[in-house]
C-alpha cells in the first residue's frame, strides 16, 4: 500500500509541475521575454568580373546622335569620339543614323549639346564621322583590335536605345561568333558587310555604338540587328579595324575610292528578262549575267562580252549582286584580278585591271 502510495503521489506531481512549466512558458511568451539563441554567419560579397571600371573608360566617349530637317527630327542613334586633333573630337558612327539629314545634333555624357560637323560617310561599310569643338566631348575611346577577341569573351554596349530618354545603356553579352557576313540594302541594290556576332542587346538608337571588351576598348560598332521574330540575341557588330580604316579616309572630307567593272548585270533569277534580252543562261548554276559593257570601261578593255556569266573573282564565287560587290570591292583601283565566267557555255578566264567607279 505504502509503495503505492508513494507511485500515485509521484505523478501527481509531475502532472502540476507540468501544468505549471507550461503556463510560465506561455506567459513568458506572450510577454515576448523567451530568450531565443541566434546564430548569425557573417556573409561577404565579393564583385569579381565587374564591368565598372571598363566601363568608367569609355562611358564619357559616347555620344546621343539626334538628325533633324529644318525643325523635325528624323531619329536618333549613337556615336563615339574615337580621335582628337588640336581643333576636334572626331566621333564615329553609322552611315544610316546620319543619312539624309540636314542637321545633326549631338547630346554628350555631361548634357553638353552642339551640333555637329558632318565630315564624310560611306553607304557601304555603313560608316560616318562627324566632328565638334575639341574638348566637346569628356573622353576620347580606346580603341582595341577585334581580331584579339574569342567567341565566349564578355562584352557590352553604351548606345541610346530609343532615344534620349534612355542616353548611355548599357547592355552586356558575349562574342558570339566572328568572321560572319550579312547582306544589307543599299541604295543600288545589296551588299554583303564582314561583322562580329554578339547577343548584347541592340536596340533601335544604339546604331553607331562602341561594342567594347572587358579592358574597356572598343573592338567594334553595333550597326544592325535581326528582326525576325524567330530570331533572339543575335546582333552585329563592324570590326573596329575596318571602320576606322574607312573612317581615316572620311575624316579628311574625302569618299571611299572602290574600282569598278563598268557593267550592268542581272542574276540567274531573272530568266525572264533574260530571254526578252536574248541571252542563253548555258545552264549556269550560279553567277551574275552581264546585260551592258560600258565604253572604254575595265570590262570591255578585258573583252568580256553582253551575256557572259561571272561566276568567280578571284577563285570565289560569285553568286548574286552582293557577293559580286563584296568580292569586287576588296581590291583597291589599279589591281589586276582574275574572273572565271561562262561564254558558250565554256568557262574561261581573264585578268582585268580595276578602274575607278563614278
Amino acid at each position: 500500500m505504502k509503495k503505492k502510495a508513494i507511485y500515485i503521489s509521484t505523478i501527481i506531481i509531475s502532472f502540476f509541475v507540468g501544468v505549471v512549466g507550461t503556463f510560465l512558458v506561455l506567459q513568458n511568451y506572450i510577454n515576448g521575454s523567451i530568450p531565443v539563441e541566434k546564430t548569425i554567419k557573417e556573409v561577404s560579397v565579393k564583385e569579381e568580373n565587374t564591368l565598372k571600371e571598363a566601363i568608367n573608360k569609355v562611358y564619357d566617349a559616347v555620344v546621343l546622335i539626334e538628325t533633324y530637317q529644318g525643325t523635325k527630327q528624323l531619329g536618333s542613334g549613337t556615336g563615339f569620339a574615337y580621335q582628337q586633333d588640336e581643333k576636334n573630337d572626331y566621333i564615329l558612327t553609322n552611315h544610316h543614323v546620319i543619312d539624309g539629314a540636314r542637321k545633326i545634333v549631338v547630346t554628350t555624357s555631361t548634357g553638353t549639346q552642339v551640333e555637329a560637323t558632318y565630315k564624310g560617310s560611306d553607304e557601304y561599310s555603313d560608316v560616318a564621322v562627324l566632328s565638334v569643338p575639341k574638348g566637346t566631348v569628356k573622353k576620347i575611346a580606346s580603341i582595341g583590335k577585334s581580331k584579339d577577341t574569342e567567341v565566349g569573351d564578355t562584352l557590352f554596349t553604351v548606345g541610346s536605345p530609343l532615344g534620349s530618354k534612355y542616353m548611355g545603356t548599357i547592355t552586356k553579352g558575349i562574342l558570339s561568333g566572328k568572321d560572319r557576313q550579312i547582306t544589307v540594302s543599299v541604295s543600288n541594290g545589296s551588299f554583303m558587310l564582314d561583322v562580329i556576332q554578339t547577343d548584347a542587346a541592340i536596340n533601335p538608337g544604339n546604331s553607331g555604338g562602341p561594342l567594347v571588351n572587358i579592358a574597356g576598348e572598343v573592338i567594334g560598332i553595333t550597326s544592325l540587328k535581326l528582326v525576325e521574330d524567330e530570331v533572339e540575341g543575335m546582333g552585329f557588330a563592324l570590326p573596329i579595324e575596318d571602320a576606322i580604316s574607312y573612317a581615316t579616309t572620311l575624316a579628311q572630307g574625302k569618299e571611299i575610292e572602290r574600282p569598278s567593272l563598268g557593267v550592268q548585270f542581272v542574276t540567274l533569277e531573272n530568266a525572264f528578262l533574260l530571254r526578252s534580252y536574248g541571252i542563253d543562261l548555258q545552264n549556269a548554276e550560279y553567277g551574275i549575267v552581264l546585260l551592258k559593257i560600258e565604253e572604254d570601261s575595265s570590262a570591255e578593255k578585258a573583252g568580256l562580252k553582253v551575256g557572259d556569266i561571272i561566276t568567280k573573282i578571284e577563285n570565289q564565287k560569285v553568286t548574286d549582286a552582293a557577293t559580286f560587290r563584296y568580292q569586287l570591292y576588296k581590291h583597291k583601283v589599279g589591281d589586276k584580278i582574275q574572273i572565271t565566267y561562262l561564254r558558250d557555255s565554256k568557262e574561261k578566264t581573264i585578268q582585268v585591271k580595276l578602274e575607278k567607279s563614278y
